[in-house]
């Protein structure tokens, strides 16, 4: 063997390194092509029907003309919009502040509620039913109370979204309490643990992951609830941008406006979905995760 030459085991150690190298990237570039099929498979075939002609283009315009007006919305410099150019950030940030301030307080309200619901029998007669009964009326249906008790604003827009928001928490997190094994609080009360340490360190752990189904339960009917609210309480938001486009027929605003909020309710649960995996990252080594 000549100097400087390579040894076979030193050619498959190269090789196992570039291919440990490269198995990441390549499994980044299969899950972001799984995930981008399906949108992209609507988006060709839905651009083919408009282009076609098997749907007028005002009633539903192309994607590449919702696209269009979509930037005039967020930069201003094209006039496609109309009356909404340049309009975009405001409404947006609009109805993101909106959103989180009612699932703020719903979604906190419900936490709170679905713990003492599920550590006290008492509490649950008491106040179970209640919230059983009105968690089966439309949000829509407190719209007129809304807006007798907090009038014509940000108050009545507020309130839909998180009592939207209340329901979904105090459920799951009653659920997590309540299933949550025995043997760990029989076991803590043998360790000396208090009422305190009970919860901190027992029960809130335990209870977490159906906690944070509810959270993100919450968060995805705040931006629900965002339309109806804007529509019917205030003149700023994406809700307000959607049916005031609506009214002047302005369809490609409309669907700019609707994928606006998908998105930014999308970005919000993600958010949510890092909270959780930073959380209860010793969570995920004791359930199914699924099969790739």
């Amino acid at each position: 063997m000549t100097k400087g030459s390579k040894t076979d085991d030193e050619v498959d150690t190269g090789m196992q390194d570039k291919a440990q190298y490269h198995a990441p990237l390549l499994r980044t570039l299969i899950t972001t092509a799984q995930r981008a099929a399906f949108p992209l498979g609507v988006l060709i075939v839905w651009q083919i029907v408009s282009v076609v002609g098997f749907v007028r283009r005002d009633t539903l315009p192309a994607p590449l003309d919702v696209l269009a007006v979509w930037y005039d919305l967020v930069t201003g410099q094209t006039h496609e919009a109309g009356r909404y150019s340049g309009t975009w950030f405001g409404h947006a940030a609009a109805s993101t502040w909106r959103v989180f301030v009612g699932f703020a307080w719903g979604a906190g309200l419900g936490i709170f509620m679905g713990l003492l619901i599920g550590l006290s029998r008492v509490f649950e007669r008491v106040f179970d039913p209640t919230i059983q009964v009105m968690r089966n009326v439309p949000v829509t249906a407190w719209v007129p109370l809304s807006l007798v008790f907090f009038g014509i604003g940000n108050g009545p827009a507020i309130f839909l979204i998180g009592l939207g928001a209340f329901f979904p928490a105090a459920i799951n997190t009653t659920h997590g309490v309540r299933q949550i094994n025995a043997t760990f609080y029989k076991w803590a009360r043998m360790m000396g643990a208090n009422e305190t340490e009970l919860l901190i360190r027992v029960i809130l752990p335990a209870a977490l992951p159906s906690i944070f189904t509810g959270i993100r339960l919450s968060m995805g009917i705040a931006w629900v609830l965002v339309v109806v609210a804007e529509i019917l309480a205030v003149r700023s938001g994406l809700g307000y941008l959607l049916n005031d486009a609506y009214l002047f027929y302005r369809n490609d605003v409309v669907i700019a406006a609707m994928l606006s909020i998908g998105l930014l309710g999308f970005c919000s649960d993600q958010l949510v979905v890092l909270l959780r995996s930073y959380l209860l990252g010793w969570n995920t080594k004791e359930t199914f995760g699924g099969q790739d």
